[in-house]
């Protein structure tokens, strides 16, 4: 297949980032991979499917967002329009080829599973397992927390349930003197929250700091 794409016959980064002519499968259902699925569409991909961890949300606001909140609902870009199928409540398992090119997705259907102290997890559906062939897979998934790096694991930073920075309401964390703002403890979220929390940490640390003995300077 000859792609006639302009994106296409641009340099890219790496050989074989292309998307054209191949049967292309994004994992994760979020505004990154609307983008991947737009860009591949572009570089002509003969298929392109978005695989999404959740069940699909529905097509209005949803109670438990109510205004002014961010309605949670199912919004559709322009990328799925020009040529993406979205499928919601699966997993991939594993990735399978020759010669370190994938050629093979192995994936399973998932229900989701509520408990009586209204933890959620999902469950995987005996007899669903399925394979799709995949000429290139693109992770796109969603924010799991801060990279735990020797930074947080020196400083022995308590965690909370969901993996992100533990604070209080001063954004302050287990440890002395250390605090944590946006995304790192709220988890992923909007760019105004991370703007307000920066503000709200930087006058916390200023409150601590005034606090503080003066250093002694000698002469």
């Amino acid at each position: 297949m000859r792609c006639s794409s302009p994106v296409s016959r641009y340099p890219l980064p790496e050989e074989g980032f292309d998307a054209c002519d191949r049967r292309v499968v994004i994992i994760g259902g979020g505004d990154t991979g609307s983008d991947c699925a737009g860009t591949c569409v572009r570089q002509g991909a003969r298929t392109v499917r978005q695989f999404e961890l959740l069940p699909a949300p529905p097509s209005s606001r949803a109670p438990s967002t109510p205004w002014p909140l961010w309605p949670m609902q199912l919004r559709t870009s322009h990328a799925h329009e020009e040529g993406c199928q979205r499928e919601w409540s699966v997993a991939t398992t594993a990735f399978s080829g020759e010669d370190g090119k994938v050629q093979r997705l192995h994936g399973v259907r998932l229900e989701r599973q509520v408990f009586a102290d209204g933890r959620t997890d999902f469950a995987r559906m005996p007899g669903t397992e399925f394979e799709l062939e995949a000429d290139l897979v693109l992770l796109a998934m969603g924010f799991t927390g801060p990279v735990k790096s020797k930074l947080l694991t020196d400083l022995e930073v308590a965690l909370d349930n969901r993996g992100n920075i533990a604070t209080d309401n001063a954004h302050r964390t287990s440890v002395p003197g250390v605090f944590s703002a946006g995304d790192a403890r709220r988890g992923a979220s909007l760019i105004v929250w991370a703007i307000r929390e920066g503000r709200d940490a930087a006058d916390s640390i200023n409150s601590w700091l005034r606090t503080r003995p003066l250093p002694t300077i000698r002469s």
